[in-house]
Parts: structure tokens; C-alpha cells; sequence
């Protein structure tokens, strides 16, 4: 089921996504300053690929960095990005096949919104992963 909802998602709506993070990503590593935002949109860019199997979870080791990186982030395109994650999401909820697209949007707002201090793992890993 997870496959069939990623391919559906993918060309509904994936490819797209994951084009607009990946040029986000190259905008901010051409910029030096804004890499580690850049790399944070790459990884984003494949979670907006192949979303359904994935979740996101929470370094435990991020420190003062991740939190002042994910401050200038909210306020340069995060709160952009999850606000275009709720309306797309509320968008496909309008239609039975799409709620679990929508929900799926839904998903992805945490790390849209905070990206630096997160990793993002396939479900089957959760329980494994743990602090390096």
C-alpha cells in the first residue's frame, strides 16, 4: 500500500515538491553561507519524493546551532514552506483519494517548518535509531 500511495503522491504532487526544495537547496549552496540550509533542502527534497514508509524524528544532539539555524529559517522560509503544506494538505482532503496525500502534507510540516535537528528515517528504523 505504501508503494502505490508513493507513486500516486509522486506524480500528484512529489516531483514537484521535490524540484522546488532541490532548487531551493542549490539557491542556498551556491550562497556558502546558507549551506547547511541547503543541505537541509536536499533532504527534504528526497522526503518529498518517497514520503509514505518515512517519519521524522528529533536529534537528541542538536544543540545551540541547529536551534539558532532553524530561528533564521522560520523566519526566512519555514513558516512559508508549512503554510504551504496546510493548504495543499487541505486541499487534497477535499477528496476521498486524496486525504491520504493530504495527510502526508500534513506530515512534512514539521520538518518544512524546523528542518536543521532532524532525520529524517524509514518507520521500520524508529526504535533503532537513537543518539550517535
Amino acid at each position: 500500500m505504501r508503494f502505490l500511495l508513493n507513486v500516486i503522491w509522486l506524480v500528484l504532487c512529489g516531483i514537484w515538491m521535490a524540484i522546488g526544495y532541490a532548487v531551493a537547496g542549490v539557491v542556498c549552496c551556491i550562497l556558502i553561507v546558507t549551506i547547511p540550509f541547503g543541505i537541509a533542502s536536499f533532504r527534504i527534497a528526497a522526503y518529498a519524493l518517497w514520503p509514505f514508509g518515512r517519519t521524522v524524528i528529533r536529534q537528541p544532539t542538536a544543540g545551540f546551532w541547529s536551534a539558532l539555524g532553524n530561528v533564521i529559517w522560520v523566519v526566512v522560509a519555514g513558516i512559508w514552506l508549512a503554510l504551504g503544506h496546510v493548504v495543499t494538505g487541505l486541499l487534497l482532503c477535499l477528496t476521498i483519494i486524496g486525504i491520504p496525500l493530504g495527510v502526508a502534507n500534513f506530515k512534512m510540516i514539521p520538518v518544512a517548518l524546523l528542518p536543521l535537528g532532524r532525520q529524517i528515517v524509514r518507520i521500520d528504523e524508529v526504535g533503532v535509531v537513537g543518539p550517535r
